[in-house]
């Protein structure tokens, strides 16, 4: 999968843009504020239709309009693919091959992307609500069933939760009701556990190697995935369902005294652990980056066995953040393999020996020029 070009209408700070990318590097290059990682949102939103940067949409839209709009193209296996997304104050309306799409979830997974930035380095540092995150937006690109099954279950988790209060507050007394969101929530939360442990073994396989590698076989990085749910109960969905309806009946009146959820896969979590040590707490600085540097370009692989298309890595600055053998290992990894756009504001301090033929966009102020062109 490759993005051949793209066409920005008013977002952010680029009023009106088109620009032709490189198959293989295209770097973003300008001083901070000029417009990089707007540039690098605009492809990530028009990918997943929401911002990684804010949930305020009216931020995207330039001050001086009420509209934004990208296009793009994409060379997919069987042809181009014209993909639009618009945003306004009636929501966001998307097309793919030039229909539109009747729910925003249909069109996800046309433009698969990964996106690497410093703050991703707080997948394996960060709160346990950044690795819940990265799982549910990488596998909804990988999977219409997961993605589908994240929607309902936080539409369900919402209504129960608005009805726990009620309970507490004593606006309503009814619990039967409470058993039928329970057995609802429990029903696609089943799910969402049952696929993040299929994919998180294939995501641990692809890392191992990748981690191994990057180590010189010191380490070997292994995943643990921490639920509430027994590890007895977690070879089916019919039992992962049943265990957590069965929790659910049992914790009933603690829930209504906290008037909140307080099991299911939106409270679970993700441990990386090397050399039988948990990283979040017991692994050096420099381990934990190489285990989000592994996990980043095993995401790559992932997304392209589960899509047979490989994604599109988008490196907002995050090459600042590696040392040079880090920084090589990524730089030689996606190198003749995915399509990648890397901000940075400055080429100096990137060991451009390992960019082959990349095209050079130079950014300033919300306009774009092609500097090798």
């Amino acid at each position: 999968m490759k993005l051949t070009a793209i066409e920005i209408h008013n977002f952010r700070n680029y009023v009106n843009q088109t620009l032709k990318f490189s198959d293989g590097i295209n770097v973003l290059l300008g001083e901070n504020a000029q417009g990089k990682t707007n540039l690098l949102e605009a492809i990530y939103v028009l990918a997943l239709t929401r911002s990684h940067r804010t949930n305020n949409e009216k931020e995207l839209i330039n001050w001086n309009s009420q509209t934004a709009q990208i296009k793009g193209v994409l060379q997919k296996r069987l042809g181009n693919v014209p993909i639009e997304l618009d945003l306004g104050p009636k929501g966001k309306r998307a097309r793919a091959n030039h229909l539109e799409q009747a729910k925003l979830s249909t069109y996800i997974g046309q433009l698969n992307v990964i996106l690497f930035a410093p703050e991703d380095l707080s997948i394996v540092k960060g709160s346990p609500q950044v690795r819940r995150r990265f799982m549910d937006m990488e596998f909804g690109q990988m999977s219409n069933r997961y993605l589908y099954n994240s929607a309902q279950y936080r539409k369900i988790l919402k209504q129960r939760n608005r009805y726990l209060r009620d309970l507490h507050q004593k606006r309503q007394s009814d619990r039967v009701y409470l058993d039928v969101l329970s057995d609802q929530l429990s029903a696609y939360g089943a799910e969402i556990i049952f696929q993040r442990l299929q994919l998180l073994k294939k995501l641990e396989n692809f890392a191992r190697i990748i981690h191994t590698e990057i180590s010189q076989g010191k380490e070997k990085l292994t995943f643990e995935y921490k639920t509430v749910v027994s590890k007895e109960q977690l070879g089916s969905v019919e039992l992962i369902y049943q265990n957590l309806l069965k929790q659910f009946t049992e914790i009933k009146d603690k829930e209504i005294f906290r008037a909140t959820t307080l099991i299911g896969p939106h409270r679970d979590d993700l441990h990386f652990v090397i050399n039988g040590k948990e990283v979040q707490s017991f692994c050096s600085q420099g381990q934990q980056r190489t285990t989000a540097l592994s996990v980043k370009l095993a995401e790559i692989d992932l997304m392209k066995e589960q899509t047979d298309e490989y994604p599109i890595l988008l490196l907002d600055d995050v090459l600042s953040e590696l040392d040079d053998f880090r920084q090589t290992h990524l730089l030689t990894a996606i190198q003749d393999k995915v399509q990648t756009f890397l901000t940075t504001t400055s080429l100096s301090g990137v060991q451009q020996e390992l960019l082959t033929n990349p095209r050079i966009f130079k950014i300033k102020d919300g306009t774009v020029d092609l500097e090798n062109s």
